[in-house]
């Protein structure tokens, strides 16, 4: 029988707790498989202080099977959504692609939506993608020459609001806030607002991928530079004398705010994963 003492570079390892007086099982074995003429010796316990290297991806802190949950996440979802928009592109020549992202819009009843967004050498194209049956829903173009103002900052709610969010995002301005009608301001499935609002993607830190498609700043910035070289090249009487970046509080103008709270908090602005249901 072979013995644990003609190994050599292995010692037993005893896992026994402070304060625990009886021996493990690995200190009796190593003290009656060891020489018999030799008085057995207590066993020495090595202890290596553990290495623990922290990591990005994925986010330690995220639950791989939360992520499952989205249909963005699944292998070659997203992949396929880019091909779509690459082929509603293609039907207006003329236009270079600059990038694709993967973002939260955030309306103006606080309510959150999955959005994918391309950004041209001319037009700021929104998607709504349903990621279940990998096709697009809707879409809403941007002509980045009526933008003309964009802001970054934290969100803000009236001090009565009951549905507060925290965090901060990016509203686009491409329209007079003037010449909104009060219709449309309290219409939570308005397509007249003349501004649009972002934030992160929950799926943000679950891969090197989608950090680089759902970071908020780099969207931003590839953005404006886009948005300044389209005022440059823009001509004619809808011309904007240029472009506003500020940072500044984004104002969301909800009460009671019911109908965003079920609809976040259940995530129904995204292709979920929602269970089966049976009787």
């Amino acid at each position: 029988m072979s013995k644990i003492g003609s190994f050599e570079g292995f010692q037993p390892v005893s896992l026994k707790q402070e304060g625990d007086d009886q021996p493990s099982e690995t200190d009796q074995l190593s003290t009656e498989e060891g020489d018999p003429g030799k008085d057995p010796e207590p066993s020495r316990i090595s202890r290596h202080p553990s290495v623990t290297e922290s990591t990005l991806y994925p986010n330690p802190y995220h639950q791989p099977y939360v992520s499952r949950k989205y249909f963005v996440t699944r292998p070659g979802a997203i992949e396929t959504a880019m091909e779509d928009l690459k082929g509603h592109m293609a039907k207006t020549p003329g236009e270079t692609i600059q990038g694709f992202w993967l973002l939260t819009e955030i309306d103006h009843w606080n309510n959150e939506k999955e959005r994918i967004l391309l950004v041209t050498d001319k037009t700021l194209l929104i998607c709504k993608y349903d990621f279940i049956m990998l096709s697009c829903v809707q879409l809403q173009r941007i002509p980045l020459s009526a933008v003309y103002r964009i802001c970054l900052g934290k969100f803000v709610f009236p001090g009565m609001s009951l549905d507060k969010r925290q965090g901060e995002g990016l509203r686009i301005y491409w329209g007079s806030l003037e010449q909104q009608s009060l219709l449309s301001r309290w219409n939570p499935w308005s397509t007249e607002v003349p501004y649009v609002t972002f934030t992160e993607h929950p799926m943000k830190y679950t891969s090197e991928k989608f950090l680089e498609i759902c970071k908020l700043s780099g969207f931003t910035s590839k953005l404006v530079a886009a948005i300044q070289n389209a005022h440059k090249n823009s001509t004619g009487s809808g011309r904007r004398k240029g472009l506003m970046v500020l940072t500044e509080p984004i104002l969301i103008e909800t009460y009671m705010g019911l109908m965003s709270f079920i609809g976040n908090r259940n995530k129904l602005g995204y292709s979920l994963a929602r269970g089966s249901i049976g009787f």
